[in-house]
């Protein structure tokens, strides 16, 4: 990327606004360009502004989080959304990834965590967070503990289980080309592979598959 990452801020509590620009604005590489008080704001500002990244508070008047997510991702699909909420439920996690959110960050999260998922989010990376993922790969295991566990995932390949677990954690086509010293067209095609494998359409519906099977790879 050229140049700083450019993030728009969304959310109705104007002071929260205002800590999350200080922090974000003693970063040399990411700078504010605007900030929403509401879902519409949002969209407004954002068809505006074009931001690299939109922070996206889930709860606004005018329409929520969710809603502004999947306009501003039919209308600037180059323009990643990342998602900083007091929810960290299952229900909403699936919901902003499905309405096109590139990232989850719960408040209350270290500054290091927001830093790290604006930067993954921009790159054109996903971004979990631990607590949130834990609890779900939890969920999963319990399941399979108890005989109620989806298919393995056995179907895929060595390699493709491989490029399914980097593609998970954030890394770009790009990036686990370097990884895995593979050539960017390759990875491309073992990434549609695995997605006509597993009967999967949308990279929420992988995320949910990686997260289900234990997948990801998390902190200790």
């Amino acid at each position: 990327m050229n140049g700083p990452i450019r993030v728009l801020l969304a959310d109705d509590h104007a002071l929260l606004r205002e800590g999350v620009r200080m922090i974000l604005e003693s970063q040399p590489d990411i700078v504010v360009v605007g900030e929403a008080a509401t879902g519409r704001e949002a969209i407004q500002e954002a068809q505006i502004l074009h931001p690299d990244v939109v922070l996206m508070d889930l709860t606004m008047p005018e329409g929520g989080g969710i809603e502004a997510t999947q306009k501003i991702k039919q209308d600037l699909p180059n323009t990643q959304v990342l998602v900083l909420t007091m929810h960290d439920t299952q229900e909403y996690f699936f919901r902003v990834l499905q309405a096109g959110a590139s990232g989850y960050v719960v408040k209350g999260a270290q500054k290091s965590d927001l830093l790290s998922a604006i930067r993954a989010v921009a790159s054109g990376g996903v971004y979990l967070f631990p607590t949130v993922a834990k609890r779900l790969v939890g969920d999963y295991l319990r399941q399979a503990h108890q005989g109620e566990g989806a298919e393995p995932v056995e179907k895929l390949t060595e390699r493709e289980q491989e490029v399914l677990r980097l593609f998970v954690d954030g890394m770009t086509g790009r990036e686990i080309a370097e990884h895995l010293f593979l050539s960017p067209a390759t990875v491309d095609r073992h990434r549609a592979n695995i997605m006509a494998k597993l009967g999967l359409h949308s990279r929420a519906e992988l995320i949910k598959y990686a997260l289900q099977r234990g997948l990801i790879q998390m902190d200790s």
